[in-house]
């Protein structure tokens, strides 16, 4: 796996090696380790399929990585990453992508 070599670009902003380990991802490609749904707002994102234009905004725009390409270049969930943010649904220019409770 590739290091990461960002640095930040604006000098106010703390540098990331300065930070204690455990508290956030230093290394490319490693966010799979860190299973953030287990901790989603509640809500989340049901994909009409029918409506979708397979432009891969909710794959693009989703801050967690919870979207996986499919074979047939449709996009799938996937609730082990997704933390619930409704932007995917935001981003969606086709409105295919609706956020709904998880209770019912």
């Amino acid at each position: 796996m590739a290091e990461c070599k960002l640095e930040p670009k604006i000098d106010a902003i703390q540098s990331w090696q300065s930070l204690k380990p455990g508290c956030l991802i230093t290394n490319c490609g490693c966010s799979a380790e860190f299973k953030t749904g287990d901790w989603r707002t509640g809500l989340k994102p049901v994909v009409d399929y029918e409506t979708c234009v397979k432009c891969g905004r909710c794959y693009i725009y989703c801050p967690d990585m919870a979207w996986e390409p499919r074979d047939d270049e449709m996009y799938e969930w996937n609730g082990t990453y997704c933390k619930g943010c409704g932007i995917c649904a935001k981003e969606c220019p086709a409105e295919a992508i609706t956020m709904v409770s998880e209770e019912g």
